[in-house]
């Protein structure tokens, strides 16, 4: 292979690997969640040698298809009222999203501009979300942004 000190990467099932790097994953998977104290301590859980995992730590990261959902950015004007900002992330959870990155701007005029970026279902319309959303007291106005 040429390239001798570039990266190179496969993807590829993980049925067909050895199962220390689906226990790499988990142990990083718990470290990221707080569950495990220590990288020793992730190994341990994970059931793998704490070796094992420096070895592959750094070479071995999980694959979230991009098939299956989409990001979705959302600039949406809310009431400048307690509780209508929780009224939204809960209704974002309602309609099938994960908050990817949320930000709230300064009130002005008794009105919070509010920028959102959801991954959701590929199956679910911007005009579903947008119509559930809009329907959420307190929420004047949702419009998508086309990236």
């Amino acid at each position: 292979m040429s390239g001798q000190n570039q990266n190179k990467f496969l993807l590829v099932d993980l049925s067909v690997l050895p199962e220390v790097f689906a226990r790499v994953v988990e142990a990083k998977r718990l470290m990221a969640q707080g569950k495990a104290k220590s990288y020793s301590d992730a190994a341990k859980m994970a059931g793998i040698s704490r070796s094992a995992f420096y070895k592959y730590k750094d070479r071995v990261f999980p694959y979230e298809s991009s098939d299956l959902t989409r990001m979705l950015t959302l600039n949406i004007t809310l009431v400048d009222e307690p509780g209508i900002l929780s009224a939204l992330i809960a209704g974002l959870y309602q309609a099938g999203g994960n908050i990817v990155t949320i930000n709230q701007n300064i009130p002005a005029d008794g009105v919070a501009p509010v920028s959102v970026t959801i991954r959701i279902d590929r199956d679910r319309s911007d005009e579903e979300i947008v119509a559930r959303l809009a329907q959420i007291s307190g929420v004047v106005t949702v419009r998508t942004v086309n990236a």
